[in-house]
Protein backbone atom coordinates (compact mmCIF):
# COMPACT_ATOMS: atom_id res chain seq x y z
CA UNK A 1 0.00 0.00 0.00
CA UNK A 2 1.28 3.33 -1.07
CA UNK A 3 2.21 5.52 1.56
CA UNK A 4 0.01 8.76 1.73
CA UNK A 5 1.89 11.83 0.36
CA UNK A 6 1.57 14.30 3.56
CA UNK A 7 0.14 18.03 2.93
CA UNK A 8 1.74 20.63 5.04
CA UNK A 9 -0.62 21.74 7.15
CA UNK A 10 -1.66 25.73 6.88
CA UNK A 11 -0.56 27.17 10.09
CA UNK A 12 -4.10 28.82 11.87
CA UNK A 13 -1.84 32.60 12.00
CA UNK A 14 -0.60 32.57 8.64
CA UNK A 15 -3.28 34.77 7.54
CA UNK A 16 -2.85 37.21 10.42
CA UNK A 17 0.49 37.42 9.67
CA UNK A 18 -0.37 38.49 5.55
CA UNK A 19 -2.62 41.05 6.79
CA UNK A 20 0.22 42.11 9.18
CA UNK A 21 2.87 42.77 6.15
CA UNK A 22 0.42 43.97 3.94
CA UNK A 23 -0.50 46.53 6.66
CA UNK A 24 2.98 47.52 7.27
CA UNK A 25 3.88 47.56 3.90
CA UNK A 26 0.74 50.23 3.19
CA UNK A 27 1.91 52.25 6.07
CA UNK A 28 5.13 52.79 4.72
CA UNK A 29 4.53 53.74 1.15
CA UNK A 30 2.11 55.96 3.17
CA UNK A 31 4.72 57.41 5.06
CA UNK A 32 7.40 57.42 2.46
CA UNK A 33 4.77 59.35 0.46
CA UNK A 34 3.84 61.88 2.99
CA UNK A 35 7.81 62.54 3.40
CA UNK A 36 7.89 63.22 -0.49
CA UNK A 37 5.26 65.53 -0.58
CA UNK A 38 6.34 67.68 2.60
CA UNK A 39 9.70 67.18 2.08
CA UNK A 40 9.68 68.79 -1.69
CA UNK A 41 6.41 71.08 -0.96
CA UNK A 42 6.93 72.79 2.39
CA UNK A 43 9.94 74.85 1.30
CA UNK A 44 8.37 76.03 -1.49
CA UNK A 45 5.08 77.49 0.22
CA UNK A 46 7.26 78.87 3.12
CA UNK A 47 9.29 80.95 0.76
CA UNK A 48 6.11 81.85 -1.51
CA UNK A 49 4.83 83.66 1.87
CA UNK A 50 7.56 85.47 2.49
CA UNK A 51 8.33 86.52 -1.61
CA UNK A 52 4.41 87.99 -1.74
CA UNK A 53 5.31 90.10 1.21
CA UNK A 54 4.66 87.69 4.05
CA UNK A 55 7.08 89.16 6.89
CA UNK A 56 5.65 87.15 10.06
CA UNK A 57 8.52 84.81 11.49
CA UNK A 58 6.66 83.35 14.26
CA UNK A 59 3.27 83.08 12.58
CA UNK A 60 5.58 80.99 9.58
CA UNK A 61 7.12 78.73 12.48
CA UNK A 62 3.40 78.51 14.23
CA UNK A 63 2.39 76.98 10.90
CA UNK A 64 5.14 73.96 10.89
CA UNK A 65 3.73 72.31 13.82
CA UNK A 66 0.10 73.90 13.36
CA UNK A 67 -1.47 71.09 11.91
CA UNK A 68 -1.38 68.64 14.60
CA UNK A 69 -4.98 68.28 15.02
CA UNK A 70 -4.79 66.50 11.43
CA UNK A 71 -3.64 63.54 13.51
CA UNK A 72 -6.82 63.20 15.81
CA UNK A 73 -9.02 62.32 11.90
CA UNK A 74 -6.36 58.47 11.83
CA UNK A 75 -6.71 58.43 15.78
CA UNK A 76 -10.34 58.43 16.29
CA UNK A 77 -10.75 56.04 13.01
CA UNK A 78 -8.21 53.28 15.13
CA UNK A 79 -10.08 53.98 18.26
CA UNK A 80 -13.83 53.46 16.77
CA UNK A 81 -12.68 50.53 14.32
CA UNK A 82 -10.39 48.27 17.28
CA UNK A 83 -13.01 49.72 19.94
CA UNK A 84 -10.16 50.24 22.61
CA UNK A 85 -10.56 50.52 25.84
CA UNK A 86 -8.15 53.15 26.18
CA UNK A 87 -7.84 56.51 24.64
CA UNK A 88 -4.73 56.97 24.99
CA UNK A 89 -1.35 54.70 25.02
CA UNK A 90 0.92 56.79 25.77
CA UNK A 91 2.49 56.37 29.36
CA UNK A 92 2.48 59.91 31.41
CA UNK A 93 6.61 59.61 31.24
CA UNK A 94 6.59 59.52 27.17
CA UNK A 95 4.04 62.44 27.41
CA UNK A 96 6.13 64.82 28.81
CA UNK A 97 9.24 63.05 27.12
CA UNK A 98 7.61 64.14 24.05
CA UNK A 99 6.33 67.29 25.13
CA UNK A 100 10.18 68.51 25.38
CA UNK A 101 11.13 67.26 22.02
CA UNK A 102 7.69 69.23 20.78
CA UNK A 103 9.57 72.88 22.18
CA UNK A 104 12.60 72.07 20.60
CA UNK A 105 11.12 71.18 17.45
CA UNK A 106 9.17 74.70 17.91
CA UNK A 107 12.42 76.18 18.54
CA UNK A 108 13.88 74.49 15.27
CA UNK A 109 10.68 75.58 13.34
CA UNK A 110 11.63 79.43 14.32
CA UNK A 111 15.20 78.97 13.12
CA UNK A 112 14.45 77.61 9.71
CA UNK A 113 11.67 80.58 9.16
CA UNK A 114 13.93 82.91 10.08
CA UNK A 115 16.64 81.38 7.64
CA UNK A 116 14.18 80.80 4.86
CA UNK A 117 13.08 84.20 5.31
CA UNK A 118 16.55 85.36 3.80
CA UNK A 119 17.99 82.40 1.92
CA UNK A 120 16.85 81.22 -1.95
CA UNK A 121 14.79 78.18 -1.33
CA UNK A 122 17.88 76.28 -3.17
CA UNK A 123 20.42 77.17 -0.92
CA UNK A 124 18.17 76.25 1.98
CA UNK A 125 17.52 73.42 1.15
CA UNK A 126 21.40 72.27 0.56
CA UNK A 127 22.34 73.76 3.48
CA UNK A 128 19.06 71.76 5.54
CA UNK A 129 20.46 68.47 4.28
CA UNK A 130 23.16 69.05 6.09
CA UNK A 131 21.44 67.21 9.19
CA UNK A 132 22.54 63.96 7.99
CA UNK A 133 25.99 64.85 9.53
CA UNK A 134 24.44 65.94 12.62
CA UNK A 135 21.44 63.29 12.73
CA UNK A 136 24.44 60.89 12.20
CA UNK A 137 26.52 62.66 15.35
CA UNK A 138 23.61 62.14 18.01
CA UNK A 139 22.24 59.21 16.61
CA UNK A 140 25.93 58.08 17.68
CA UNK A 141 26.04 59.40 21.16
CA UNK A 142 22.15 58.58 21.69
CA UNK A 143 21.40 55.85 20.13
CA UNK A 144 24.76 54.18 19.50
CA UNK A 145 24.16 54.11 15.73
CA UNK A 146 27.18 51.81 13.88
CA UNK A 147 29.32 53.95 11.18
CA UNK A 148 31.06 52.21 8.11
CA UNK A 149 33.37 54.26 5.68
CA UNK A 150 30.97 54.95 4.08
CA UNK A 151 28.41 56.66 6.38
CA UNK A 152 31.59 58.40 7.54
CA UNK A 153 32.39 59.62 4.03
CA UNK A 154 28.62 60.61 3.43
CA UNK A 155 29.06 63.03 6.38
CA UNK A 156 32.38 64.52 5.38
CA UNK A 157 30.77 65.13 1.85
CA UNK A 158 27.48 66.74 3.12
CA UNK A 159 29.75 69.14 5.38
CA UNK A 160 31.93 69.95 2.40
CA UNK A 161 29.06 70.73 0.33
CA UNK A 162 27.74 73.25 3.05
CA UNK A 163 31.18 74.87 3.24
CA UNK A 164 31.50 75.41 -0.51
CA UNK A 165 27.91 77.45 -0.35
CA UNK A 166 29.31 79.44 1.62
CA UNK A 167 32.13 80.24 0.00
CA UNK A 168 30.43 81.22 -2.69
CA UNK A 169 26.91 82.51 -1.09
CA UNK A 170 27.63 86.16 -3.10
CA UNK A 171 26.33 85.21 -6.27
CA UNK A 172 22.68 84.09 -5.20
CA UNK A 173 21.85 86.59 -2.34
CA UNK A 174 18.09 88.14 -3.56
CA UNK A 175 18.29 91.22 -4.94
CA UNK A 176 18.29 94.28 -2.17
CA UNK A 177 19.05 92.32 0.66
CA UNK A 178 22.30 93.09 2.64
CA UNK A 179 24.79 90.85 3.32
CA UNK A 180 24.29 90.97 7.17
CA UNK A 181 20.71 89.62 6.29
CA UNK A 182 21.91 87.25 4.29
CA UNK A 183 24.82 85.83 6.42
CA UNK A 184 22.61 85.29 9.53
CA UNK A 185 20.14 83.70 7.31
CA UNK A 186 22.54 81.39 6.44
CA UNK A 187 23.36 80.68 10.35
CA UNK A 188 20.00 80.09 11.46
CA UNK A 189 18.92 77.22 8.63
CA UNK A 190 22.40 75.63 9.83
CA UNK A 191 21.32 75.88 13.36
CA UNK A 192 17.91 74.49 12.46
CA UNK A 193 19.63 71.86 10.64
CA UNK A 194 21.77 71.18 13.77
CA UNK A 195 19.15 71.10 16.11
CA UNK A 196 16.53 68.57 13.44
CA UNK A 197 19.46 66.46 13.70
CA UNK A 198 19.15 66.35 17.38
CA UNK A 199 15.86 65.89 17.75
CA UNK A 200 15.32 62.70 14.75
CA UNK A 201 17.48 60.61 17.58
CA UNK A 202 15.73 61.67 20.35
CA UNK A 203 12.39 60.68 18.61
CA UNK A 204 14.26 57.13 17.97
CA UNK A 205 15.68 56.78 21.97
CA UNK A 206 11.82 57.46 22.89
CA UNK A 207 10.79 54.60 20.99
CA UNK A 208 13.58 52.26 21.49
CA UNK A 209 12.73 53.21 25.62
CA UNK A 210 9.47 53.11 25.50
CA UNK A 211 9.66 49.61 24.03
CA UNK A 212 12.03 48.08 26.46
CA UNK A 213 10.01 49.24 29.69
CA UNK A 214 6.95 48.71 28.25
CA UNK A 215 5.32 47.12 25.47
CA UNK A 216 6.10 46.92 21.51
CA UNK A 217 6.08 50.22 19.96
CA UNK A 218 2.46 50.36 17.43
CA UNK A 219 1.76 53.03 14.63
CA UNK A 220 -0.91 54.57 17.26
CA UNK A 221 1.54 55.14 19.57
CA UNK A 222 4.02 57.02 17.06
CA UNK A 223 0.76 59.26 16.14
CA UNK A 224 -0.08 60.07 19.52
CA UNK A 225 3.60 61.11 19.90
CA UNK A 226 3.57 63.02 16.54
CA UNK A 227 0.51 64.70 18.34
CA UNK A 228 2.16 66.04 21.35
CA UNK A 229 5.21 67.24 20.02
CA UNK A 230 2.99 68.95 17.42
CA UNK A 231 0.49 70.36 19.88
CA UNK A 232 3.91 71.82 22.21
CA UNK A 233 5.55 72.96 19.20
CA UNK A 234 2.79 75.02 18.42
CA UNK A 235 2.08 76.01 22.01
CA UNK A 236 5.71 77.61 22.08
CA UNK A 237 5.60 79.64 18.81
CA UNK A 238 2.23 80.62 19.72
CA UNK A 239 3.43 82.37 22.87
CA UNK A 240 6.04 83.85 20.12
CA UNK A 241 3.25 85.19 17.98
CA UNK A 242 1.56 86.79 20.98
CA UNK A 243 4.50 88.79 21.90
CA UNK A 244 5.20 89.53 18.35
CA UNK A 245 1.27 90.49 18.06
CA UNK A 246 1.35 88.10 14.84
CA UNK A 247 -2.61 87.21 15.60
CA UNK A 248 -3.26 90.97 14.70
CA UNK A 249 -1.73 91.33 12.22
CA UNK A 250 -2.54 88.02 10.17
CA UNK A 251 -5.55 90.41 8.52
CA UNK A 252 -4.05 93.27 7.26
CA UNK A 253 -0.98 91.22 6.20
CA UNK A 254 -3.78 89.47 4.71
CA UNK A 255 -4.51 92.31 2.83
CA UNK A 256 -1.65 93.53 0.95
CA UNK A 257 -0.66 89.89 0.38
CA UNK A 258 0.67 89.84 -3.82
CA UNK A 259 -1.60 87.14 -4.15
CA UNK A 260 -4.58 88.07 -3.09
CA UNK A 261 -6.25 88.13 0.41
CA UNK A 262 -8.06 84.31 -0.21
CA UNK A 263 -4.52 82.68 -1.75
CA UNK A 264 -2.92 84.70 1.72
CA UNK A 265 -4.97 82.12 3.42
CA UNK A 266 -4.80 79.41 1.22
CA UNK A 267 -1.12 79.65 1.83
CA UNK A 268 -1.04 79.65 5.68
CA UNK A 269 -3.40 76.74 5.43
CA UNK A 270 -1.53 74.54 2.83
CA UNK A 271 1.80 75.07 4.66
CA UNK A 272 0.59 73.55 7.91
CA UNK A 273 -0.64 70.67 5.68
CA UNK A 274 2.40 69.94 4.09
CA UNK A 275 4.86 70.59 7.03
CA UNK A 276 2.30 68.13 8.86
CA UNK A 277 2.75 65.42 6.23
CA UNK A 278 6.94 65.99 6.59
CA UNK A 279 6.95 65.59 10.33
CA UNK A 280 4.62 62.58 10.76
CA UNK A 281 6.30 60.89 7.52
CA UNK A 282 9.39 61.21 9.15
CA UNK A 283 8.18 59.74 12.84
CA UNK A 284 6.80 56.90 10.82
CA UNK A 285 10.32 56.56 8.88
CA UNK A 286 11.98 56.52 12.16
CA UNK A 287 9.37 53.96 13.73
CA UNK A 288 10.16 51.66 10.67
CA UNK A 289 13.69 51.96 10.20
CA UNK A 290 15.88 54.54 12.44
CA UNK A 291 16.76 58.11 12.54
CA UNK A 292 19.51 57.99 10.25
CA UNK A 293 17.25 56.42 7.56
CA UNK A 294 14.75 59.41 8.08
CA UNK A 295 17.39 61.87 7.89
CA UNK A 296 19.05 59.87 4.71
CA UNK A 297 15.81 59.91 3.10
CA UNK A 298 15.28 63.64 3.32
CA UNK A 299 18.76 64.43 2.42
CA UNK A 300 17.94 62.51 -1.30
CA UNK A 301 14.40 64.39 -1.66
CA UNK A 302 16.78 67.41 -2.00
CA UNK A 303 16.74 67.28 -5.86
CA UNK A 304 13.49 67.60 -6.05
CA UNK A 305 13.22 70.73 -3.85
CA UNK A 306 15.87 72.21 -5.73
CA UNK A 307 14.73 71.32 -9.53
CA UNK A 308 11.22 73.28 -8.19
CA UNK A 309 12.71 76.21 -6.70
CA UNK A 310 14.17 77.07 -10.01
CA UNK A 311 11.22 76.03 -11.84
CA UNK A 312 8.57 78.00 -9.88
CA UNK A 313 10.60 81.14 -8.62
CA UNK A 314 13.28 80.92 -11.42
CA UNK A 315 15.95 81.09 -8.79
CA UNK A 316 20.02 81.27 -10.09
CA UNK A 317 21.49 77.74 -9.62
CA UNK A 318 24.99 78.82 -9.93
CA UNK A 319 28.14 76.01 -10.63
CA UNK A 320 29.02 76.29 -6.76
CA UNK A 321 25.35 75.19 -6.04
CA UNK A 322 25.70 72.55 -9.11
CA UNK A 323 28.90 70.77 -7.18
CA UNK A 324 27.43 71.34 -3.27
CA UNK A 325 24.24 68.97 -4.65
CA UNK A 326 26.56 67.34 -6.67
CA UNK A 327 27.78 66.31 -3.25
CA UNK A 328 25.50 65.99 -1.27
CA UNK A 329 24.04 63.44 -3.64
CA UNK A 330 27.50 61.45 -4.25
CA UNK A 331 27.61 61.63 0.02
CA UNK A 332 23.50 59.82 -0.18
CA UNK A 333 24.83 57.30 -2.62
CA UNK A 334 28.26 56.50 -0.40
CA UNK A 335 25.46 56.16 2.78
CA UNK A 336 23.29 54.15 0.92
CA UNK A 337 25.80 51.49 -0.24
CA UNK A 338 27.36 51.32 2.83
CA UNK A 339 23.86 50.44 4.35
CA UNK A 340 23.59 47.77 1.26
CA UNK A 341 27.37 46.54 2.15
CA UNK A 342 26.83 46.15 5.97
CA UNK A 343 22.81 44.02 5.50
CA UNK A 344 25.00 41.53 2.69
CA UNK A 345 27.76 41.19 5.42
CA UNK A 346 25.41 40.46 8.21
CA UNK A 347 23.45 37.79 5.97
CA UNK A 348 26.56 36.29 5.46
CA UNK A 349 27.73 35.95 9.12
CA UNK A 350 24.42 34.73 9.54
CA UNK A 351 24.77 32.11 6.69
CA UNK A 352 28.33 30.76 7.76
CA UNK A 353 27.21 30.04 11.07
CA UNK A 354 24.33 27.60 10.75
Amino acid sequence: MEEESQQPVPEPNNELHKRKSLTKISLLIINFTMMVVGTAGSPLILRLYFLKGGKRIWLSSWLQTGGWPLILIPLSILYLRRGDKKLVVMSPSLFIYCAFIGVLTGLDDWLYAYGISYLPVSTSSILISTQLAFTALFAFLLVRQRFTAYSVNAVVLLIVGAAMLGINSNGDRPEGESKEKYYLGFGMTLGAAALYGLVLPLVELSQMKYEKERVPVTYRLVMEMQLVMGFFGTAFCTVGMIFNKDFTAIRHEAQEFGLGETRYYIVLVGCAILFQCFFLGTVGAIFYGSSLLAGVIITVLLPITEVLAVAFFSEPFSSGKGVALGLSLWGFASYFYGEIFKAKKARENVNGTT
